[in-house]
C-alpha cells in the first residue's frame, strides 16, 4: 500500500494525505449514494402515492447532501473547528441580512405558542381589519373589511401581513376576552319633541335587537371573565339622554354578535324611523338656523317703517 501510496506521489505529484483524503471522500460518496438508493427502494415499494414519493426523493436528497457536505469538510479540513468560525461569522451576516424573515418566523412561533387570534377571529392590526383565513410561517392572511366599504363588511380583498407585527403593532382582536362586541346608535330629536316617549320606543327597539344571552353563553362569559377580569353587571340594552347643542341625543347601547353589527343596527334604524314617523309630537333634530328678536326690537321696526310713510 506504501509503495502504491509513493508511485502515485510520484508519477501525479500528490501527497500521500490528500490520496487517503480523496480515497475517503469517494468512500464516503459512494456510501451515501447507495444508502439513499435502498431508501428510496424500501419507499417505493411502500408508498403508492406519487407525491409522497416525490416528498421522499426531496428530503432524502436534501439530507444526503448535507451530510456529504459535512462529511467531506470533516475531511479535508482535519475536523469542524476551523469552518466552525467561519459558519459563525457567516451566520452572523445572515441574522443581520435576514432580520426581517427571521422575525417573521419568531412571530410564527409566537402565534402558534401564546395564541393572541386563530383562524376565523376578526382582528385589526394598524389600519387593517378582517377576518383571519390563513397563519404561515412568514405572514399571516385577512379577509378585508371595511376601507372603502361603509361598515366592517368583505371587500373582496385579501391582505397579508408580516408575522413580525405581532411584536410591533397594535393587535386588537374582537373575538379573545368577550364574545361579543358592544355597539351604540345614536339618536337626535328637537328639544320641543317629547323626548320620555323617545327614549321608550327606543328602549323596546334596543330590548328587541340585543343578543340574548343564553346559559351557555352566559357560562362563556363567567369564564373569560375570570381569566381576563372582563366584568359587566348588566347586559341589557340602555339608552343613555345628553343635551347637545342642536338637540336632545338618545344613544342605545346594545349587545351584538361580532360579525352582525350592521344588521342589527339597519333593523333598529328601520323601527326607529317607522315609529319616530308615526309620532306627530317627536321630531329628528338636525343643523339649522334660528333669529330671535325681542319685543322692544319689533315696536322699533314698526315705528320706523310708520315714519318712513309718503302721504299724495
Amino acid at each position: 500500500m506504501r509503495e502504491i501510496e509513493h508511485w502515485i506521489e510520484e508519477a501525479v505529484g500528490l501527497t500521500a494525505i490528500t490520496q487517503e483524503n480523496i480515497l475517503s471522500s469517494l468512500l464516503v460518496l459512494l456510501g451515501l449514494w447507495l444508502l439513499s438508493r435502498i431508501l428510496l427502494r424500501v419507499v417505493s415499494r411502500r408508498e403508492q402515492d406519487s407525491r409522497k414519493l416525490y416528498q421522499w426523493k426531496k428530503t432524502t436528497n436534501y439530507v444526503v447532501t448535507g451530510l456529504g457536505i459535512l462529511l467531506l469538510i470533516n475531511i479535508w479540513f482535519n475536523g469542524f473547528q476551523p469552518i466552525a468560525t467561519f459558519l459563525g461569522l457567516l451566520s452572523a451576516g445572515l441574522v443581520v441580512a435576514l432580520r426581517d424573515p427571521i422575525m417573521n418566523m419568531f412571530g410564527w412561533v409566537f402565534l402558534i405558542w401564546k395564541r393572541p387570534f386563530k383562524v376565523g377571529d376578526r382582528i385589526k392590526v394598524n389600519e387593517h381589519t378582517g377576518d383571519v383565513i390563513d397563519i404561515k410561517l412568514f405572514q399571516f392572511t385577512l379577509n378585508e373589511l371595511g376601507v372603502w366599504v361603509d361598515s366592517e363588511q368583505a371587500t373582496g380583498r385579501i391582505v397579508h401581513i408580516p408575522n413580525s407585527h405581532v411584536f410591533t403593532r397594535a393587535l386588537i382582536n374582537y373575538n379573545y376576552g368577550f364574545p361579543f362586541l358592544w355597539h351604540e346608535v345614536q339618536v337626535r330629536i328637537t328639544f320641543e319633541s317629547n323626548w320620555q316617549k323617545a327614549k321608550s320606543i327606543l328602549e323596546e327597539i334596543g330590548a328587541k335587537y340585543s343578543v340574548e344571552l343564553s346559559e351557555a353563553a352566559q357560562q362563556r362569559i363567567r369564564v373569560e371573565a375570570q381569566r381576563h377580569l372582563i366584568f359587566y353587571n348588566n347586559y341589557n340594552a340602555r339608552v343613555y339622554t345628553k343635551v347637545r347643542e342642536n338637540g336632545i341625543q338618545l344613544t342605545i347601547r346594545y349587545l351584538s354578535n361580532v360579525s352582525g353589527r350592521r344588521e342589527s343596527e339597519n333593523k333598529i334604524w328601520q323601527d326607529v324611523l317607522t315609529q319616530f314617523m308615526a309620532s306627530p309630537d317627536i321630531r329628528f333634530a338636525y343643523p339649522t338656523t334660528r333669529f330671535y328678536q325681542s319685543p322692544g326690537d319689533q315696536e322699533q321696526e314698526q315705528r320706523e317703517g310708520s315714519s318712513g310713510l309718503l302721504l299724495p
